[in-house]
């Protein structure tokens, strides 16, 4: 079983910064692609960040270029979210999404639980 667990969501004033993680567990063998996507209320959710397994390339969607990072550590099955200069508009849940291979199976892409982030003043 694997599992995907996000942390460091909450309540932050514009122009701040959050970190978020998403730290992966379980039985796995080999983690690819990372991403996170947001979903805000009454929106459809939205890929905002990608990293591919080597963290030798990342992409971020246009409305968090400049302002967002996304990173990962391999050794801990872990990827973050860098969020900077944050907006009212950035308020939303964050899920993390990854890319797993358990074993000799093929992978399969898992969730997260989400977190919450709220930009208000």
């Amino acid at each position: 079983q694997v599992q995907l667990v996000e942390s460091g969501g909450g309540l932050v004033q514009p122009g701040g910064s959050l970190r978020l993680s998403c730290a992966a567990s379980g039985s796995i063998r080999s983690i690819y692609d990372m991403r996170w996507y947001r979903q805000a209320p009454g929106k459809q959710r939205e890929l905002v960040a990608t990293i591919t397994r080597g963290g030798d390339s990342a992409n971020l969607a246009d409305s968090v270029k400049g302002r967002f990072t996304i990173s990962r550590d391999n050794a801990k099955n872990t990827v973050y979210l860098q969020m900077d200069s944050l907006k009212f508009e950035d308020t939303a849940v964050y899920y993390c999404n990854a890319d797993i291979r358990q074993r000799l199976s093929a992978p399969l892409s898992y969730w997260g639980q989400g977190t919450q982030v709220t930009v208000s003043e």
